[in-house]
């Protein structure tokens, strides 16, 4: 059977929480082990909404790798490599940037979502991030994807119309010049909500997440905090695990016959969400032990990450060299 070829990416923002391990990192390792499997640093894209601050990014960039060989990503069955040393993609982005309708990206949900939020929030940053790369990421985005003919990308339920317009500007560049680049299609996350400790979705941005790196006294710190069950005011009362942040993380880590029970002495009021929460941190602590010890071993061997980073470059580069060049013929470009 002939074996597909998977892609997916991360901005480089710093460390990686345990909703990028239970959202995405876990699904790669599983796709690495039966697919043809590219993960790159998206280190360009970083700058589309931080570009103030680009010497953050290679700091930024060593401990998100770290975190994705902590997750088991291994550059022996996967190419790991980072956006801005296979310089094809810009070129590649430039050619579709020319057939990209304006109306293609103006719809793009996320740009809308995000314009709406910063307007309301600061006039001046609204007005800062309008900027030409912000507005045309999802090109770059097709381009990441396109330029390796990758057939399929993992993705959560909201990154859909993301895809959907990779998908259309495929379409335009095989109808104008010919077949040249697949479709790519989505492999859907298992977890695309992993909540953090206030129950919003976790996120780097709300403060609110529990890192993969984050040492057994901040994970019970963490934990402690957590927002529980606001159907159950007293300890008296039965509980919902339904509706629980903290049940839910349980729901990730915890064994069935194990979590089965939790549910049954929430419902009965057997425990309280203090026992609940002590349960979770002393699960997590266990869980992530592994984690933490592969992920300060890939950071003490010098360099380590950055000849993975550079070697998988030069591979990638290879391989969209030969794409790109393939592109630029039936165009007609010399």
């Amino acid at each position: 059977m002939c074996q597909v070829k998977v892609l997916s990416g991360m901005r480089p923002t710093g460390k990686l929480h345990i909703g990028h391990l239970f959202g995405a990192l876990t699904l790669w390792k599983d796709l690495q082990e039966k697919h043809d499997t590219y993960f790159f640093v998206a280190d360009w894209h970083a700058l589309t909404t931080d570009f103030r601050n680009p010497s953050k990014i290679n700091e930024n960039t060593v401990e998100m790798v770290a975190d994705w060989i902590a997750a088991g990503i291994n550059p022996e069955k996967s190419l790991i490599y980072r956006q801005s040393l296979v310089k094809e993609h810009a070129e590649l982005h430039l050619l579709l940037s020319m057939i990209v309708p304006l109306s293609w990206l103006e719809r793009n949900p996320t740009y809308k979502e995000v314009l709406e939020n910063l307007k309301k929030q600061s006039s001046s940053r609204y007005e800062e991030i309008r900027t030409y790369g912000f507005l045309g990421y999802p090109v770059l985005q097709t381009v990441d994807i396109i330029i390796y003919k990758a057939e399929r990308v993992p993705v959560g339920a909201d990154q859909l119309p993301h895809l959907e317009l990779a998908r259309e500007i495929v379409r335009r560049f095989n109808y104008l010049y010919g077949e040249t680049f697949p479709e790519p299609q989505p492999i859907l996350t298992r977890f695309p909500k992993v909540p953090g400790i206030d129950g919003r979705k976790m996120s780097k941005s709300y403060n609110n997440a529990i890192y993969i790196s984050d040492e057994p006294e901040e994970i019970k710190r963490k934990v402690s905090v957590m927002f529980t069950d606001p159907l159950r005011p007293y300890r008296k009362d039965p509980g919902h695990p339904e509706n629980c942040p903290v049940f839910a993380l349980h729901s990730l880590i915890t064994p069935e016959e194990e979590l089965n029970q939790l549910k049954k002495d929430c419902k009965s009021a057997k425990i309280g969400c203090k026992d609940c929460k002590l349960f979770l941190s002393k699960k997590l602590i266990a869980y992530l032990e592994p984690y933490r010890e592969r992920r300060k071993e890939a950071l003490e061997q010098k360099n380590y990450i950055e000849e993975v980073l550079i070697e998988g470059s030069r591979k990638a580069r290879e391989e969209a060299s030969a794409n790109l060049d393939e592109a630029r013929r039936k165009m007609g470009m010399p």
